[in-house]
């Protein structure tokens, strides 16, 4: 196993820190996002802290986008398995 973690990092040795984490990993991008969020416009005594706001969103953006990819790739995979498990059966 880690020998599998080696090897991703040497496939991408610049990538950025959100490379990898998967679906579960950006769901959970997403939600401390919006807890980090909520917190600082609405628990916080800072008034205008747009730059903790700019941060939070942009994990909540980053998470949407993971795991918008993840599930398309999910799609693909299964739109090509029954593609090929069709084309066993034609032949």
């Amino acid at each position: 196993m880690a020998n599998d973690e080696h090897d991703k990092s040497e496939v991408h040795p610049e990538a950025p820190w959100w490379w990898g984490i998967g679906p579960v990993g950006a769901v959970l991008l997403i939600v401390a996002g919006i807890a980090g969020t909520l917190w600082v416009f609405v628990w916080s005594d800072a008034t205008d802290d747009t730059t903790a706001g700019y941060q939070t969103s942009r994990a909540i953006a980053i998470g949407l986008v993971l795991l918008g990819a993840a599930v398309l790739e999910r799609f693909r995979s299964r739109r090509r398995r029954a593609t090929e498990s069709e084309e066993r059966q034609d032949s």
